[in-house]
């Protein structure tokens, strides 16, 4: 077989091409790095045009998955590297390189340099037309892949990409995947509220067929356990209150296991150190994560829950006995009673003094709801007022 020196000195491009994939041929079939590296350094050199290089490229990354793993990240690492300089002549090969070299990773679970490998294809760059179809499944499956690695933050990045390209894709798949990575981020992220809204919407999804997913009743089931489980995370407060109402009247939470826990929360009864501990088995690490007060994320959304829970048994309670209850110190009691009422999630007031918690009841829904069509009705006559005043008449 020729060398590939001989090769670059054939006459007809046409013969050179083909001496080329022969050579490629037997180097990948050799299993060897050191032959494959040769043929990449010929390949990217001057003695090469650069149209018949570029083919060359692109049959050597489609041929990559032959070699052993690796040598396959060997090599690919090594051809990256070695295109790099003149990356913008060759977009395409580099694509392709990058998506068979983080395939390799993922299939390693290695699930950052996975992420990597992809994120380094220029998405945006005007040599080459790229449908948004195309983007916006790359920018989720980067976001996808830093989320198997539990980087929230590397992720979000991705997906905030994806949903500007959204609009202009109808892939309903896709479609699908951004929504199940953006309700996993913002639960990594333990924005519990917005996530318990998203992975209920995925639970309601109709359809049992998305492309060439298939939905099974045990997916819809698991965006609707990761609903409860984010809900009963969330922040205590009116909004959680609705989502727990939401919940807890969905048929079909009845029948999960994890119902009785949710009736008590969504009934605002104190909550047993047994109850959440089961509770607690069901859960991601990242919601067991510490918080900077040394609780845990459970820990506290338990203690502003059974907080709460205090404000319907009781008009008063000092601030030790609160503390009892809820199982804290008493000035941790009082500090995160007063973060509660502070940010309008619990209605009280705290005397310092005689270190007593005096809850307030909240207006009942007919009476609040008779406050708002009164002031709506203030707010007519006023302007019929002002209309009066500079002589317009109103019918």
């Amino acid at each position: 077989m020729m060398d590939l020196d001989e090769i670059a000195a054939v006459g007809g491009q046409q013969e050179q091409r083909e001496h080329y994939k022969g050579a490629l041929e037997a180097a990948v079939a050799s299993g060897d790095a050191a032959a494959c590296k040769r043929f990449v350094d010929h390949v990217l050199s001057d003695a090469v045009p650069l149209a018949l290089s570029r083919t060359l490229l692109m049959a050597f990354a489609q041929s990559l998955q032959q070699l052993a793993p690796d040598v396959q990240q060997a090599v690919a690492t090594y051809a990256l590297e070695k295109v790099q300089p003149r990356a913008v002549s060759y977009e395409e090969q580099v694509s392709a390189i990058r998506e068979q070299l983080s395939a390799l990773y993922e299939a390693q679970e290695e699930w950052s340099k996975a992420a990597h490998a992809l994120a380094g294809i220029d998405l945006d760059s005007g040599m080459r037309l790229l449908d948004a179809e195309y983007k916006l499944g790359k920018n989720i499956k980067i976001a996808m892949l830093y989320l198997e690695d539990e980087d929230a933050v590397s992720a979000e990045q991705y997906i905030k990409k994806a949903s500007s390209l959204l609009s202009a894709c109808k892939n309903e798949e896709l479609e699908l995947q951004y929504k199940t990575c953006y309700a996993r981020i913002l639960d990594s992220k333990r924005r519990f509220l917005e996530a318990a809204t998203r992975y209920y919407e995925l639970s309601q999804v109709g359809k049992r067929k998305i492309g060439d997913h298939e939905i099974s009743e045990e997916d819809l089931e698991q965006a609707l356990q990761s609903s409860i489980k984010c809900a009963v995370l969330a922040a205590a407060g009116p909004q959680r209150s609705r989502m727990l109402a939401t919940l807890y009247k969905d048929e079909r939470c009845a029948k999960l296991a994890v119902y009785p826990f949710l009736e008590k929360v969504y009934l605002e009864r104190i909550l047993q150190g047994g109850e959440v501990e089961s509770f607690a088995q069901g859960l991601q690490q990242h919601q067991l994560a510490t918080l900077p007060d040394g609780s845990t994320v459970l820990e506290r959304s338990v203690t502003e829950h059974n907080l709460e829970a205090a404000s319907k048994l009781y008009n008063n309670i000092y601030v030790a006995e609160l503390g009892a209850l809820l199982g804290v110190s008493a000035d941790k009691a009082e500090k995160i009673a007063s973060a509660m009422v502070g940010e309008n999630r619990l209605q009280a007031i705290i005397d310092q003094v005689d270190g007593l918690i005096t809850f307030k009841a909240a207006p009942e829904p007919l009476v609040q709801w008779d406050r708002n069509v009164a002031a709506l009705c203030q707010a007519v006559n006023g302007i019929v007022d002002e209309a009066a005043a500079k002589g317009i008449r109103l019918a």
